[in-house]
């Protein structure tokens, strides 16, 4: 639909958890974003699953619920759709739904490898649709505000830093052998679920990723095969066991292109860790450190006194990222479904300007170019330089 009409018709395809958190954040869009040029309008849902979409479409106001994803692609009163399927689907469907000349919200990490993500670019650079990618971590207010800080110079030059992504989501051995540990399906494990956040808020904040080292393993190598539809990570005994064939975890070093180095570590089985994600950043000068958990909370020290220098927590408030949109006052939580609605916006924003907003699919790109060289580097134990990957 045009973007003179004021108004956009929005699908959604695969509709399990992140389906029903992009619905959410669609209807919550104008609520906060009163002068945003477009406003979303629930069309249509599409599952394979029997009677998912339909229950979905009765439960959230879409116009009607179908089972063929082609569908969407089809109907003209669809502008823009969002993609929430398995990794494995990724490639087909968002290159598919560019191609229709709908707009695309796609969840990461956009395929198996940098070679589907790169298939979604280019259909999207073809179609001259705008596109919009799942890294929701960006856009909490506390990390905007850190970026700006990084940006002003507050804690120095940028000298190394932590990225964590600890999570006990597969920790449980009864835990189903989904399409989330197979290759063909899941791609690289770890990396591309939790890694790949990783990445994105590496970039984002420090810049051009130069170079990567890594080291992975499966830590529950047998799981049971479901016996029929899953939805988030169920758990079964006594069935058949098939193998994990992607990584459970991953730690990785990184060297930036102005200098710095980091330390990224990822895992989905970290028993007694639930979204210890976040991360340390330290300066010439001082120190930022954030925790999802805390999501509103920085951890701040700047000054002159280098040794002892003490830390600060920050609670960041209005005038932080989209903060004001959401709460009036510093130190009233925000949530995670809270970011989508600011990814989801930011989706809008760049389909009625024309201009890309937020998080696009050549982030996507660039992260999964990096998690492809942390891939090589585990061939040979070496660095593996990102400008060297195909």
């Amino acid at each position: 639909m045009s973007a003179s009409t004021g108004r956009i018709g929005v699908g959604v395809i695969g509709f399990g958890w992140m389906g029903r958190v992009h619905t959410q954040a669609y209807t919550r869009i104008a609520q906060h974003y009163s002068d945003l040029a477009l406003v979303p309008e629930l069309v249509a849902v599409a599952d394979d699953v029997p009677g998912r979409a339909e229950e979905a479409a009765a439960r959230f106001g879409f116009r009607r619920g179908v089972a063929d994803w082609r569908a969407l692609l089809e109907d003209p009163e669809i502008g823009a759709i969002s993609v929430t399927a398995p990794n494995f689907l990724h490639r087909e469907i968002g290159s598919a739904v560019a191609a229709a000349g709908k707009h695309l919200w796609i969840e990461k990490p956009v395929g198996l490898t940098a070679a589907d993500a790169r298939a979604v670019l280019d259909a999207v650079t073809m179609a001259g649709v705008q596109s919009a990618v799942g890294f929701n971590y960006r856009n909490a207010p506390a990390v905007q505000a850190a970026r700006g800080m990084i940006a002003d110079g507050a804690i120095g030059e940028v000298t190394h830093a932590r990225f964590r992504l600890l999570s006990d989501y597969a920790a449980h051995p009864d835990g189903n052998l989904t399409w989330r540990y197979q290759r063909e399906r899941g791609g690289n494990g770890v990396l591309g679920d939790l890694a790949s956040h990783g990445v994105d808020l590496a970039y984002h904040l420090l810049g051009d990723i130069d170079a990567v080292v890594a080291d992975t393993a499966i830590f529950v190598p047998q799981r049971s095969l479901p016996t029929g539809a899953t939805s988030g990570h169920g758990r079964s005994t006594g069935g058949v066991l098939g193998e994990v064939e992607n990584d459970d975890f991953v730690s990785a070093l990184l060297r930036f292109a102005r200098g710095a180095r980091a330390t990224l570590e990822a895992s989905r089985v970290a028993v007694g860790e639930q979204n210890n994600y976040g991360f340390e950043i330290h300066g010439t000068r001082g120190a930022l450190l954030w925790d999802f958990r805390r999501m509103g909370e920085l951890g701040v020290s700047t000054g002159d006194a280098y040794q002892d220098q003490p830390v600060s927590t920050v609670y960041v408030g209005p005038g932080a990222g989209d903060y004001g949109l959401f709460q009036p006052g510093a130190a009233t939580s925000m949530g995670y479904d809270d970011l989508k609605v600011i990814e989801g916006a930011a989706f809008l924003t760049s389909i009625a300007t024309g201009t890309p907003h937020g998080a696009t699919v050549a982030d996507a790109v660039r992260s999964a170019v990096t998690l492809d060289a942390m891939s090589r580097s585990l061939e040979t134990g070496a660095w593996v330089r990102l400008a060297d990957i195909g």
